[in-house]
């Protein structure tokens, strides 16, 4: 069964941003889908496998980004 989550994330203002965060997150194992929204700065994660709001936030860490830790 898949489960979304969605995060925050600051510092993310062009299409290569996105790119950028979307790669990191995407070499997690479980995730299957990254969409990201430019514009709010959100990130949605869809996973097939549990996946921890840790590995999410080091991914984006490692990106050069910052997530805001009150995601919905």
């Amino acid at each position: 069964m898949a489960t979304n989550s969605t995060y925050t994330v600051s510092g993310m203002t062009c299409g290569s941003c996105a790119s950028k965060v979307t790669d990191h997150v995407e070499q997690i194992d479980g995730v299957t889908d990254v969409a990201v929204d430019i514009s709010t700065g959100s990130l949605m994660v869809t996973t097939d496998a549990p996946v921890t709001d840790d590995a999410v936030h080091t991914a984006i860490k490692r990106a050069g980004y910052t997530v805001d830790t009150d995601h919905a």
